[in-house]
Formats: structure tokens, sequence, C-alpha cells
């Protein structure tokens, strides 16, 4: 994988997971901001909004270590 390639789908899942994530939550909790595609996880009703978000944060962190471990791999072949 391109340097390049890796760094931006790194960089881009990690912001989908943290702003799907705990920023979801905390635009929930901490504000009277309705929801947007921006945070979709809060067009869910009360308990199933914070599953969402906690699933799209592990998701996306999973899908950073894979990335990683495929990307050291690379490297060291």
């Amino acid at each position: 994988m391109n340097e390049a390639w890796y760094r931006l789908a790194m960089l881009l899942t990690l912001v989908a997971g943290v702003w799907e994530g705990p920023i979801a939550i905390i635009f929930r909790v901490f504000t009277d901001k309705g929801p947007s595609w921006l945070v979709a996880a809060n067009y869910l009703p009360e308990p199933w909004c914070y599953v969402a978000a906690v699933a799209a944060a592990v998701v996306a962190f999973a899908v950073i270590a894979v990335l990683d471990v495929r990307h050291r791999r690379a490297i060291s072949h």
C-alpha cells in the first residue's frame, strides 16, 4: 500500500470513527441541536443512538488496526 493512501485511509477512518462515535454522543447529551448527516447515530431513539455511536467507533478502530497491521506487513517485506 502506498504511504499516501495508507495515511489518507487512516485519517478518514479516524475522523469518521471519532465523529460518529464520541462526538455524536456529546452532541446528543450536551447540545440541543437536532440530528444531521454528520452525526447520523442521533437519528435513532434514545438507547440505540448510544449503541450505534459506540459501534461506529469500535468498527473504525478495528479498521485502523487492520490497516496498521497490513501496512507494517507491507513495509517489512
